[in-house]
């Protein structure tokens, strides 16, 4: 299993007392507040302080009191473990666990593996890889019918003309 899931990437810093600015991958910008310790690169640093400003957020690290101590994230990734992960309702999946499933139709005939998950909007969007091409499935219940993390698959039953 995944041992880090990236829940953040650092943008930039802000200000000069040793803010830097996150662009949060993550459904849930406000999980920030959960937070009491994170790594970037392989350095497990604590959280001082958080705070949002519109889409991003403003984080603060003990110990790092300066703009000079925080330029070094820039363009790194924050990364927390497993164990912190939030609690998913029921129907919620990380997109780490739904990347390399594999899809069958649901007469049971291979479609392909789950490579991507998009999050255009109101629903995500899967990207099924095929032996011909890639597929775009709409990950809404009309289409996607059973979700297995343990059986590491996906039933699905597409409308007509969705998959050529």
């Amino acid at each position: 299993m995944v041992e880090k899931i990236r829940v953040g990437k650092i943008i930039n810093t802000h200000g000069i007392k040793g803010f830097v600015k996150v662009l949060p991958l993550t459904s849930d910008i406000n999980r920030y507040d959960d937070l009491k310790e994170v790594y970037v690169d392989s350095m497990k640093l604590q959280l001082e302080s958080v705070w949002y400003k519109k889409d991003v957020v403003m984080v603060k690290f003990k110990e790092y009191n300066n703009i000079n101590d925080v330029l070094c994230f820039k363009d790194k990734y924050i990364t927390i473990d497993e164990k912190d992960l939030k609690k998913l309702e029921e129907d919620e999946y990380f997109i780490f666990d739904l990347v390399g499933l594999k899809v069958y139709l649901l007469g049971g005939e291979y479609l392909g593996e789950v490579v991507d998950v998009l999050q255009p909007g109101a629903n995500d969007v899967y990207v099924v890889k095929t032996e011909e091409s890639e597929v775009l499935l709409p990950a809404v219940k009309d289409i996607v019918k059973e979700i297995n993390i343990k059986e590491k698959k996906i039933i699905v039953d597409p409308i007509e003309g969705m998959i050529e």
